[in-house]
């Protein structure tokens, strides 16, 4: 690492932990600032790992002291979760080179176009705590556990439907279980990434700085606030790494 390299990625991730927390899409930045700093795909999907490990930690720990906390849902759901995020981490280490930055790009593009004409949820006192539909919930966490391992890149955007609207948990709610579900299988994922691949821990370090404050803004945040903010800065950023993702990757 280049000396204006730590402090960059820092940057990163409070933008990227705050984010990731408060709805998602955070790796949609951190993941292509590695690759411009030529770290190579598989590398710097596995090494994200790091950073969203102590984003989710710290993100945990502020809802549970705020009085936000049902372990028992969590683990459940992070169990599912997990169980799909070994084989989409071992797929995810496989995904290598020009591919990596295809798929990303592909992926960027579908979560603008989801972002931009998906259909809000209700408030949060439309929806009852109670959790609904249990059974499918869960068959649905191990997909998500599936992309989230795989690339982890718009999880949030696949987790927050599932327990919003499947599961008709209301958006605080939404969020406390998203982060455990999120800490849980990332311990998952990041063994196997760190088993098949050499991780850049000193990079993984510096954006873990930066995402746990974000984790931690995120979380006491109001989930309502600043999304129009959000979405426009994100559209911006996203069509210049597809840009960038698609005509100027090489061979």
């Amino acid at each position: 690492m280049e000396w204006w390299q730590a402090p960059v990625l820092a940057a990163v991730g409070v933008v990227a932990g705050w984010m990731n927390v408060l709805a998602g899409g955070g790796s949609l930045l951190t993941v292509p600032a590695m690759l411009f700093m030529g770290i190579p795909g598989p590398v710097a999907n596995g090494t994200n790992r790091v950073a969203i490990l102590a984003q989710n930690v710290v993100a945990v720990t502020t809802f549970f002291r705020r009085g936000f906390s049902d372990f028992r849902l969590s683990l459940s759901l992070a169990a599912a979760a997990s169980l799909g995020a070994v084989g989409g981490a071992m797929v995810g280490v496989q995904l290598d080179g020009v591919w990596f930055n295809r798929v990303l790009a592909i992926i960027m593009v579908g979560v603008m176009l989801i972002m931009a004409t998906g259909r809000k949820g209700g408030r949060p006192d439309d929806h009852p705590n109670r959790p609904q539909r249990l059974l499918l919930g869960h068959l649905c966490m191990v997909g998500a556990g599936a992309w989230g391992g795989f690339i982890q890149i718009g999880v949030g955007f696949i987790l927050m439907p599932i327990l919003h609207r499947v599961m008709g948990l209301d958006l605080v709610h939404t969020n406390m279980h998203k982060v455990f579900i999120v800490l849980t299988y990332t311990v998952v994922a990041l063994v196997v990434f760190a088993v098949q691949l050499e991780l850049l821990w000193l990079v993984g370090l510096s954006l873990a700085v930066g995402n746990a404050i974000g984790g931690w803004l995120g979380a006491h945040t109001t989930v309502t606030r600043g999304e129009g903010l959000i979405r426009a800065v994100l559209y911006i950023v996203l069509t210049g790494f597809i840009v960038k993702l698609v005509f100027f990757s090489g061979p």
